[in-house]
């Protein structure tokens, strides 16, 4: 595996960078877990200091963190820059609240006079953090702002296409402050993920990225005993239900399925529209997509980025070119794109009928599938076949019929009028083949810790 610099708009191959040796990792888990033993016992409030300063030098340094996203993934600097933000409000509220998130909690016992019962939750050691290339910092204080809050200590391994941002993870977190092996970025090779997680000291691994991915290394996981969560693709459902302000639903379709050029796993990937505004959603979808603009993602009125590189672009297009022998039927919407850098033209697939296996698949780029529901039962059942269940959208002008309806599409996520609102204070995780488990909030900051049982009981030992 090649850590290389190659950027996504001009193709060029801007810097490499060589795989830690067998030694480095294993020097990397002496020290990890040497700054966890003391890490273990700091107080919260010396964590929430570290902590506030890593979210302080983000947004000081907001600038110099977007680019090298955007050099390295293709995003365009104002999404990069709104990355950097959201990274530096997940730092501020692990900073605020991850005290209180942590705190004992009494249990109710069913006889008082006999006995109390107590819950903590303590830390466990290394969690071996796997992130994808499509959120450069994101992804990362994902795992890093609960777990280096709850005590644990992290090892990182980022894509092998952002080896400059994984690098300033880990300049980022010790010009905060942190001890010296708490958080470490590894330029592993594939062989070396066996070999973090059959170590003792290793408690877990989080992974963001490819079911693919996912299931490799939640098997290693599982044969070496150790916890695992999954954060893995999404095909979103986007439910346009038929009483829907049509106008505001494209506005947010068209950015919900083009956003970071259609490579987020919570992208809108599914337009599932109902039958009596169909055609005029599909004008104004159409009319939104043509008004994209691709180009240089530093220049401010680039609207669509390129893909992350020319291996995506390929792979997405052979993607299509099956669809199409499924029976799909596929569209040109978008503007030319620069035949310079990793462009992908914007498209419409529909004939996705039960009988075209491309209706289950994820695509990782700016191809939209469409699908026209009868009604809203229709609409449910179409967005309840898939095999994954990360997010989802419905749009409806009844809030309490957008709830109802949100309660029966089987997903981690919904949100009613919003493709997706990324945030600090909100959970995030799927279920089926979008993986397990949850990041963020309360329940991130509780994956991988101990929620040990401490029961007093006060009764006479039997003569």
């Amino acid at each position: 595996m090649a850590y290389a610099t190659t950027n996504p708009y001009t193709e060029e191959v801007v810097a490499t960078f060589p795989e830690a040796t067998d030694q480095d990792v294993q020097t990397a888990l002496s020290e990890a877990h040497a700054a966890f033993e003391k890490w273990r016992d700091t107080s919260f409030a010396e964590r929430a200091r570290i902590i506030n300063a890593a979210a302080a030098i983000l947004r000081r340094d907001i600038d110099k963190y977007a680019r090298l996203a955007t050099l390295e993934m293709g995003k365009t600097f104002a999404e990069a820059k709104a990355e950097i933000i959201l990274s530096a409000e997940i730092f501020e509220y692990y900073g605020k609240y991850s005290e209180d998130l942590l705190k004992p909690e009494d249990l109710p016992v069913a006889d008082p006079a006999t006995g109390k019962a107590k819950l903590v939750h303590e830390p466990l050691g290394i969690v071996f953090a796997i992130e994808p290339w499509n959120f450069p910092f994101y992804q990362v204080v994902r795992i890093i702002a609960p777990q280096l809050s709850a005590g644990n200590a992290v090892l990182l391994k980022h894509a092998s296409n952002l080896p400059q941002c994984a690098a300033s993870c880990e300049d980022l977190m010790n010009e905060a402050g942190l001890p010296k092996g708490l958080f470490r970025n590894l330029y592993a090779a594939r062989s070396h993920t066996e070999m973090i997680l059959n170590d003792p000291r290793v408690c877990g691994v989080a992974l963001t990225g490819s079911e693919g991915a996912g299931s490799i290394i939640a098997a290693v996981a599982g044969k070496a005993l150790k916890k695992s969560m999954m954060e893995l693709g999404g095909a979103d459902a986007f439910v346009v239900l038929d009483d829907a302000d049509v106008e505001k639903a494209v506005k947010w379709s068209v950015m919900g399925r083009h956003w970071n050029a259609g490579q987020v796993c919570v992208s809108s990937k599914r337009l599932i529209v109902d039958d009596t505004i169909y055609d005029r959603f599909v004008e104004l979808y159409k009319k939104g997509v043509a008004e994209l603009k691709a180009g240089d993602p530093m220049d401010p009125s680039t609207t669509l980025a390129p893909l992350c590189s020319r291996t995506a672009v390929e792979d997405l297009h052979r993607q299509v070119e099956e669809a199409v022998k499924h029976g799909a039927k596929v569209e040109v919407i978008g503007q030319d794109v620069p035949e310079k850098g990793t462009f992908f033209r914007p498209l419409l697939m529909t004939g996705l009928d039960g009988n075209n296996a491309a209706r289950h698949w994820e695509f990782f780029g700016p191809v939209t599938q469409l699908y026209r529901a009868k009604d809203e039962a229709d609409a449910i059942r179409i967005a309840n076949d898939s095999p994954y269940g990360l997010g989802g959208a419905v749009f409806t002008q009844d809030e309490a019929r957008g709830v109802r309806v949100a309660a029966k599409i089987r997903t981690g996520m919904v949100n009613i009028n919003h493709p997706l609102i990324p945030k600090a204070d909100l959970p995030f995780g799927g279920i089926a083949r979008s993986g397990f488990g949850r990041e963020l909030v309360g329940l991130g900051i509780k994956e991988f810790v101990n929620h040990k049982l401490i029961n007093i009981v006060d009764i006479d030992a039997p003569a």
